[in-house]
C-alpha cells in the first residue's frame, strides 16, 4: 500500500483513534479458528484474498482499492474489484488503517453482497498485523471489522517494542539461506510480534510476517510461503498489479511498453506512486505488461 504523509491529526482525533483501537483490539483472535489451519495441507483451503491501495503520484488523496480473490493451490484470480476513491483522513505511522481499510470493507462488503460464494477464506494484507506499535495493525483492523482471517506481509521491518533494523537483524537476514528460512521477532518485552521469512529462493529480503485476525502465526507463515510465486504472497501481488493497472486505465495513461518496444519509452502521466518504504523496484516479478 502507499503511503502519503500528511499534516498530522488533531489531539483529539488521535484519542479517538486509540480508543477505538484498543476497543477493536479486546474482539482480536490470535489463534486458527478454521479447520483447514490445522491441516498442514491446508485440505479444504479453495480461496485466498488480497488487498491494496495503490496512489496517483502527486497525490495523496486519490487511490485505487483493489480486492483481488484467487483460487487455492492454483493461485489463478477469480474474483476482482477495483474502484477510485478519495482518502479524507490524514496518514500517520501506527493509524493507517483509519486511512485506508474503511474503502477495503466497502469492497469487502460489495463481494458479500454480489457473490457470497466467492468470498475469500483468509486475506493478505500489505502491512502489519500485531507487529505494530499498539499490537493492532492495519491487517488486524481489517480482520476484526471483516470478521475474516488475515495476514499481515511487509516487506520493511516496523521498529517497535525494540526492534531494530540493526546490524545484528541484518546478520540473521544474511543467515536465511534457503526459501522457508525463518527467524522469529522478539519485541524487548519477550513478545513474537512476528516472523521474519525468506519467501522465494531469488529474494535476499524477508518478509515481515505476523497475525492479523484468526489465525496463527504458524499457519500465517505456511500459508504466506505456500502462496508466494515471488517475494510477495501472490493475492497481494495481484492486488497491487491490478490497482496500478486500473489506475492507468481510469485515468488515461497509456501502459507500459512492452519487451519488444524501447526501454527509454517514458509514460504519460498520471503515473503510479511507487510504494512508500518498499526497498526493491516497484513491479519486481510482475509480469511485462503490469510494470510501472
Amino acid at each position: 500500500m502507499a503511503r502519503e504523509a500528511a499534516e498530522k491529526p488533531p489531539e483529539e482525533i488521535l484519542s479517538l483513534w486509540k480508543r477505538e483501537q484498543a476497543q477493536l483490539k479486546a474482539l482480536l483472535v490470535e489463534q486458527d479458528t478454521e479447520a483447514w489451519q490445522r491441516d498442514p495441507a491446508f485440505s479444504g483451503l479453495q480461496r485466498v484474498g488480497g488487498v491494496d491501495l495503490s496512489f496517483v503520484k502527486g497525490d495523496s488523496a486519490s487511490a485505487c482499492a483493489s480486492l483481488v480473490v484467487l483460487s487455492y493451490p492454483e493461485l489463478e484470480v477469480v474474483y476482482e474489484d477495483c474502484s477510485m476513491v478519495n482518502l479524507t483522513a490524514p496518514y500517520m505511522s501506527g493509524f493507517l488503517a483509519f486511512r485506508e481499510v474503511p474503502f477495503l470493507v466497502d469492497a469487502v462488503q460489495r463481494l458479500r453482497e454480489k457473490e457470497p460464494h466467492m468470498v475469500p477464506q483468509v486475506l493478505f494484507v500489505d502491512g502489519n498485523g500485531v507487529l505494530h506499535h499498539r499490537g493492532f495493525g492495519v491487517a488486524c483492523h481489517l480482520g476484526v471489522l471483516t470478521d475474516l482471517p488475515c495476514i499481515g506481509v511487509a516487506k520493511k521491518l516496523l521498529q517497535v517494542d525494540g526492534l531494530e533494523n540493526n546490524a545484528q537483524h541484518k546478520e540473521k537476514i544474511r543467515l536465511l539461506q534457503a526459501e522457508g528460512d525463518t527467524f522469529p521477532l522478539i519485541g524487548g518485552s519477550g513478545t513474537v510480534l512476528g516472523m521474519a521469512l525468506k519467501s522465494h529462493s531469488h529474494s535476499s529480503k524477508p518478509l515481515y510476517v505476523s497475525v492479523g485476525h484468526r489465525i496463527s502465526l504458524e499457519s500465517a507463515v505456511h500459508l504466506t510461503r505456500s502462496c508466494c510465486r515471488f517475494r510477495s504472497p501472490e493475492p497481494v501481488r495481484q492486488a497491487d498489479i491490478r490497482s496500478r493497472d486500473y489506475i492507468r486505465r481510469t485515468l488515461g495513461s497509456p501502459r507500459p511498453p512492452t519487451p519488444g518496444q524501447e526501454r527509454s519509452q517514458k509514460l504519460q502521466k498520471p503515473k503510479v506512486c511507487p510504494k512508500e518504504g518498499s526497498e526493491e523496484p516497484a513491479g519486481e516479478g510482475n509480469p511485462p505488461e503490469a510494470h510501472s
